[in-house]
């Protein structure tokens, strides 16, 4: 009897590969390729203590230390071992996440996956599976977005190192980067990307500002600040971009003549607008007008910054801008994975 039942597990268990091939030889490549990174990633203490890290280096992993500390200590953010090694990159992009979007609608390319649901995006540690999927999309007639990251969370289920490309930040932008992805290994609600991405980047705002104001109110909080502040211009402005592009796209039908022309022209006048914002560093201004702007550059702010209001309001009216209490709250509403 019980080898009948193992052989009926077997038989379903060959059948599910099978029918989902795709899916476990992607699950099998990612996860060959964030077993790499993990088992390549050196204690943080082998390189504080190594004679030739260069003391910026040095200098940059003891601040994400107190980073780390404050932000499980302070913040109640859960204490796992993430960040407490460094993968070397040697310059080099380790993960590419390609985005899909409607052309004529901010609806995304959803990808389904086991335990995580629905997600808007999709990883790929080999850059020409990446390039496969992109044109795997384009063909299907969507708008393809296509960025390598400088960090990510795996939700528990390895331990994230410090990836060296992130010791390049400023120290505000590094200290934000840290807690972002801390408050994903606390908080993670199924199938719903666009909350736990706006939730991580308003935590990491208000936790990393309270950091740096505790810490560091004479150096990396000035600077810090100017960058949060450019940033929440340029966030805005495209925000604003979007909702003009959503009410054009409203006001088409599958008749309408010049969808194309007309949409490129709105996004064109966007970003020509940019000038008229006053920043303290225009640099990056020159990169965005070098990519290629369509729907998934709109969707990636509406999915980090939509719900900062409504996550604002919520904060100083139910939790008078105490962040460990709003933490706290969110934790036991939202049980981690």
């Amino acid at each position: 009897m019980i080898r009948k039942i193992l052989g009926v597990l077997a038989v379903l268990l060959i059948i599910v590969i099978l029918w989902h091939h795709d899916l476990v030889y992607y699950g099998l490549v990612q996860g060959k390729g964030q077993l790499s990174i993990v088992w390549n990633a050196r204690p943080v203490e082998d390189f504080l203590n190594d004679p030739d890290t260069p003391d910026s280096i040095k200098q940059k992993l003891t601040f994400i230390a107190e980073v780390r500390e404050f932000a499980v200590q302070e913040l109640g953010l859960n204490d796992t071992e993430n960040y407490t090694t460094m993968y070397d990159q040697k310059g080099k992009p380790v993960l590419w996440v390609v985005t899909g979007c409607e052309p004529y609608a901010f609806e995304p390319k959803v990808w389904r996956f086991p335990v995580v649901g629905g997600m808007p995006y999709k990883g790929f540690f080999i850059q020409t599976m990446a390039d496969r999927e992109i044109e795997r999309l384009k063909k299907q007639g969507y708008d393809v977005g296509v960025r390598t990251v400088g960090g990510w969370s795996t939700l528990g289920w390895f331990t994230d190192p410090i990836l060296s490309n992130m010791l390049g930040r400023s120290y505000g932008d590094l200290a934000d980067l840290i807690i972002h992805e801390l408050v994903h290994a606390t908080v993670f609600v199924k199938d719903s990307v666009d909350f736990n991405e706006n939730l991580a980047t308003f935590i990491a705002g208000k936790g990393a500002h309270r950091f740096l104001e505790t810490y560091y109110p004479d150096t990396h909080l000035i600077d810090y600040r100017n960058e949060v502040n450019d940033e929440k211009k340029y966030a805005d402005h495209v925000l604003m971009g979007a909702d003009k592009l959503d009410s054009l796209y409203r006001s088409f039908d599958r008749d309408t003549l010049n969808r194309s022309r007309r949409k490129e022209e709105m996004i064109r006048h966007i970003i020509h607008k940019m000038d008229t914002l006053s920043l303290s560093d225009n640099s990056f201004l020159n990169r965005i007008r070098e990519r290629e702007i369509n729907n998934t550059y709109f969707m990636s702010f509406l999915r980090y910054r939509s719900k900062q209001v409504s996550l604002q309001e919520l904060y100083a009216d139910r939790f008078n801008e105490n962040l460990t209490a709003f933490v706290q709250y969110l934790k036991e509403k939202h049980p981690f994975l």
